[in-house]
């Protein structure tokens, strides 16, 4: 049980928004400033106040299960805003993914996120030359899954016996030129 919220939390790595955590550079550090997901304790002690708002008045752990969603200013709000620019997360598949859950349940979600945190992963432990963790978080959002394994796969291929620096390098062409060819913005929106 979280301080200050009465309720079971089932699904920390899920955003109360709809933002999914696992794709997060602040999930993905090490060390202090690692965030484990919008609803661990310190997280909800930032004060978000869509935390304040469900998970402290309302008991609810998703906008999307308030009875007021579909007149929530705030959420509207934050909604429109993700169609347009992002924080230092990737918001490109905010809608996409609201959708999604509405229509396939959260559970659903959280196996989807769980593959793409899974090819994250590999895309930070073998590409990650130090400057990349940003831009596979935004990578893993928009991307779809088969062309994420595809991707890696076709990286792993061109760039064997090169050195961190140049498998990076090889990555990034590969992402680059699929972002050119599908029109996907592959950093994050200002």
């Amino acid at each position: 049980m979280v301080k200050g919220i009465t309720m079971k939390i089932i699904y920390p790595e899920i955003g109360i928004c709809g933002l999914s955590c696992r794709l997060c550079p602040h999930y993905h550090t090490e060390g202090a400033s690692k965030c484990g997901g919008c609803k661990t304790e310190s997280r909800i002690c930032v004060g978000c106040s869509f935390i304040t708002c469900a998970l402290k008045k309302k008991g609810i752990e998703f906008c999307w299960d308030c009875e007021e969603n579909e007149t929530c200013e705030k959420w509207r709000k934050h909604r429109e805003a993700g169609k347009k620019v992002d924080s230092f997360k990737c918001y490109q598949k905010l809608e996409d993914d609201i959708a999604f859950i509405q229509k396939n349940g959260i559970a659903e979600f959280e196996k989807v996120q769980k593959i793409r945190e899974q090819l994250l992963k590999e895309m930070l432990q073998e590409f990650n030359e130090g400057r990349s963790k940003s831009y596979y978080c935004i990578v893993a959002t928009v991307l779809e899954i088969e062309e994420l394994k595809e991707t890696l796969t076709k990286a792993r291929k061109d760039s064997t016996g090169l050195e961190l620096k140049s498998k990076s390098k090889v990555l990034h062409s590969i992402l680059d030129e699929i972002a050119k060819q599908k029109n996907y913005c592959l950093k994050l929106r200002k």
